[in-house]
């Protein structure tokens, strides 16, 4: 079948608070939409158009709103989602891509700490069926890196899902799943104005020595070590300003951060050497915070999530020209080191990530410009999104064989949907908030 008409769906809201999965489907929309015609799905309330694309609005756990837009699809480009939703894509014609890039089921595992074992374990049951599901119910896959690749090849093997048909179909699977990383705009961010950005936190000062954490304080990272090699390298330079940006408003998120500031209030840093900004950055204002700022720093703990991973918000340092320093384990410390974007240092490194923070300020930005350069060129969002754009253009290949889902996947699928019926018909359309 001719792909003309391709639906992408958001996992979460679409407008100026985007988070990074919604900023992934609206980027990919864009790129599709010079190829085909697409409408955008985001949760709760949309407006008419999103970056010039048509949007609709959509409750995970009330999909009734995708209806329309599912029957008008040819293909449809989503994350692994609940169940009401999964059985809506499932039993429409279109073709189905899943994006694997976000390991769920291992960021999950990690994302909430002190929670009673048995909620950690629904969670990472459920976040796993979710898995499953796509993997049986989609036809295409992308994911954000060759490891991932690895391992969701690993999972479809698992599940019996690649057969000798997909193998004869094509050897390399490279049309069943294939590489999109994230990307980044092909324009660079303009200079900042006088004030705004993190010019607007009292405390912070023309002249300072601006160290930006561009995401989300999440479970699986580590802003511990970031705020305690602060502290330390402020001692010898005492207008060193490390600045969280983002105030992200889901539980676990919520709740590192008051363990982050914490430790800065007991470490006499909180509103001196670091800061907190208590709103998510717009996204189309995420500029502002970064070219003014001397050094980005990112770190995570040691764990197999990390290995997984693609730290989706260093993508902006690349986009602003700005260098890193990020902790070693995954994808993009690699692309760091190998290509000169900053430093890369050990987990849980206090002296070293102090050291590492010390030369690049330094050296300053300009010896980062041209490996930055490099970089941002090569993750440009058109260059990214080609394989997917030749996956749609392409043949869809042969299904797997039906297979029968493991019993308690059956049941926990089957117990959501009878819990969500009553809540549906109350009004409750949010909940699980995940």
């Amino acid at each position: 079948m001719t792909i003309r008409r391709v639906l992408v769906i958001a996992q979460d809201r679409l407008g100026e608070d985007v988070g990074g999965t919604s900023i992934r489907a609206l980027e990919l929309a864009r790129q599709l939409a010079r190829s085909f015609d697409v409408t955008l799905a985001g949760v709760g309330e949309c407006p008419p158009r999103v970056a010039d694309l048509p949007c609709v609005g959509y409750r995970p756990h009330d999909p009734r709103e995708l209806a329309q837009p599912l029957r008008d699809a040819d293909a449809v480009v989503s994350l692994p989602a609940w169940p009401l939703v999964t059985r809506r894509l499932s039993r429409s014609r279109a073709r189905l891509v899943f994006d694997l890039y976000v390991p769920q089921t291992l960021e999950i595992a990690r994302g909430f700490p002190g929670a009673r074992p048995s909620l950690r374990r629904a969670l990472t049951e459920y976040a796993t069926d979710r898995l499953v599901d796509a993997l049986r119910e989609g036809h295409q896959f992308i994911c954000a890196t060759e490891k991932q690749r690895d391992l969701w090849l690993g999972a479809m093997l698992a599940e019996r899902l690649v057969g000798p048909d997909r193998f004869d179909a094509d050897p390399s699977l490279r049309n069943l799943i294939d590489v999109v990383p994230f990307g980044v705009p092909e324009t660079p961010p303009g200079a900042s104005a006088a004030t705004g950005g993190p010019w607007s936190l009292a405390g912070i000062e023309r002249g300072d020595e601006l160290v930006v954490w561009n995401g989300g304080l999440w479970p699986w990272l580590d802003p511990f070590t970031a705020i305690r090699a602060v502290a330390l390298a402020a001692e010898r330079r005492p207008r060193l300003r490390l600045v969280f940006m983002g105030a992200a408003p889901q539980l676990p998120a919520q709740r590192t951060a008051e363990r982050a500031r914490d430790l800065a209030r007991e470490l006499g840093v909180l509103g001196r050497s670091v800061f907190f900004n208590d709103s998510w950055v717009p996204y189309e204002e995420r500029g502002a915070w970064l070219v003014d700022a001397s050094c980005a720093l990112s770190t995570h703990g040691d764990h197999v999530e990390t290995r997984f991973a693609f730290r989706t918000r260093l993508l902006d340092c690349f986009w602003a020209r700005l260098p890193v320093v990020c902790t070693a384990g995954d994808e993009l410390a690699e692309r760091v080191a190998r290509q000169g974007l900053g430093e890369v240092v050990r987990a849980e490194d206090v002296e070293g990530t102090a050291d590492a923070l010390a030369r690049v300020l330094d050296r300053g930005r300009e010896a980062y410009r041209a490996g930055l350069d490099r970089a941002a060129e090569e993750l440009a969002w058109s260059e990214v999104a080609r394989p997917l754009v030749a996956m749609l253009k392409a043949e869809a290949p042969p299904p797997p064989a039906p297979r029968a889902r493991r019993p308690a996947h059956v049941l926990r699928s089957a117990a959501y949907r009878a819990g969500r019926a009553p809540l549906n018909l109350a009004g409750v359309r949010d909940w699980p908030r995940l």
